[in-house]
């Protein structure tokens, strides 16, 4: 509205301005015989209507100020209204979306506050596990420290080793077989004395000869040394004293104790697996040298597998021993079931004679006792009315047995009233 008004106004200025031009340029007529008039100033009246001109510029800058003042303070009003108005729809749309975000949220708070709870709870559990894996690595080491020193000890090394043997001998199931706890002395063929650990019992009465006295001192030098030429070093000598003990354990000639027989070798156990796995590693023609002079290498793991062999020939052995006990009693077990079965076949007999006795009774008291026993109501005694029992239908099962003589079939006897 405001800008029509001004553009009117511009208008109505240039109207005037041009007829102001046409009234200045178009010449006054004259008149025959009179005077001509004098002329408008043009100079002057082009500056009068350029200050009307200018004049009426002012009024229409001031105008078209106003008008785009108003027009832009109400275009502002109408924008802040319409962004209010559009703020307030998108709040209502992305409220219910926000909801599911703040419920995740509230959740995850609880659960960081549970965690935290749970973990300063559990602080104090973690700290005295670790105290007491502390402690336990602690005892763990001083234990490992004292069984190092008491290796050192050939004594205490020997009674090691027979510990471990007799663990392995009664994992085996073998230590009804094996004579451990009195350790049997002798002499050979060759007058040498000997006195093995342990003599394994076999199914055929022979015995297997286990000694399980191991160097070991040059092990434990190795176990110690960090510089590993000197762990290599002593790791020869290690490999070096079993394979002397392997020879002088040959010279004995275990095999050769008693007059019974046995197999031509003896074992020499052991008692750890990295013993043996060291010592072959650094001479691993030890093995063979030692077979050769007829001396068994047995880790606990191959020692467990030979008593294992051992105790199956002993299961074995037991079965053929009492083979024949085993078939007497199958014969007697036979001759028994066959007198069962005959007493089961007359218990039968005896009860179907006895079903068929009852149904003749039962026939006899419906023929003959019971019309009498209704006559009585008739005459004033007895009102409630008798029930006449019924037959055994059911007939015992026969035994069929193939074992069984096959038996006559009775013939069944007629019926009577009486």
């Amino acid at each position: 509205m405001e800008i029509a008004l001004v553009l009117t106004a511009v208008f109505a200025v240039l109207v005037a301005v041009m007829a102001v031009v046409w009234a200045v340029r178009r010449p006054a007529p004259v008149a025959s015989g009179q005077p001509a008039a004098p002329l408008l100033d043009g100079t002057a009246l082009a500056q009068q209507i350029g200050a009307e001109v200018k004049a009426q510029m002012a009024d229409v800058r001031t105008q078209i100020g106003e008008a785009a003042t108003s027009a832009l303070q109400a275009n502002n009003e109408q924008f802040l209204t319409l962004a209010a108005e559009r703020m307030g729809a998108v709040h209502e749309q992305t409220k219910g979306l926000l909801d599911p975000f703040q419920l995740q949220m509230g959740q995850l708070q609880k659960t960081v506050g549970d965690l935290r709870s749970a973990h300063d709870k559990n602080k104090g559990s973690v700290d005295s596990m670790a105290s007491q894996l502390g402690r336990q690595i602690t005892e763990l080491g001083a234990s490992t420290a004292s069984l190092s020193e008491a290796l050192r000890s050939t004594s205490a090394r020997g009674a090691w080793g027979e510990n471990q043997l007799r663990n392995v001998i009664e994992l085996s199931g073998m230590a009804p077989y094996c004579d451990y706890e009195e350790q049997s002395s002798g002499v050979n063929h060759d007058g040498v004395g000997v006195r093995p650990d342990v003599r394994v019992r076999l199914p055929n009465g022979a015995y297997l000869a286990v000694d399980a006295k191991v160097p070991l001192d040059a092990y434990l030098r190795a176990q110690e040394a960090t510089d590993p030429a000197v762990v290599d070093l002593e790791m020869a000598a290690h490999a070096t004293a079993l394979r002397k003990h392997v020879t002088d354990l040959a010279s004995r000639k275990y095999w050769q104790q008693g007059d019974g027989p046995a197999p031509e070798f003896v074992v020499l156990f052991v008692p750890g697996e990295s013993f043996l796995a060291d010592a072959l590693r650094s001479r691993p023609e030890l093995l063979q040298e030692s077979m050769n002079q007829r001396v068994l290498l047995a880790s606990p793991v191959n020692l467990l597998a030979l008593l294992w062999a051992v105790a199956g020939g002993w299961q074995q052995a037991r079965l053929a021993e009492h083979a024949q006990e085993i078939a007497e009693l199958g014969n007697e077990l036979y001759e028994r079931v066959g007198n069962v079965l005959e007493n089961v076949d007359r218990t039968g007999r005896g009860l179907e004679t006895a079903t068929r006795a009852f149904n003749k009774l039962i026939g006899s008291v419906d023929g003959r006792l019971l019309p009498t026993m209704r006559r009585f109501p008739d005459l004033g005694v007895g009102s409630d009315e008798l029930i006449a029992p019924a037959e055994v239908e059911l007939q015992p099962r026969g035994l069929r047995a193939a074992e069984l003589p096959v038996a006559d079939e009775p013939v069944p006897p007629e019926d009577s009233e009486g």
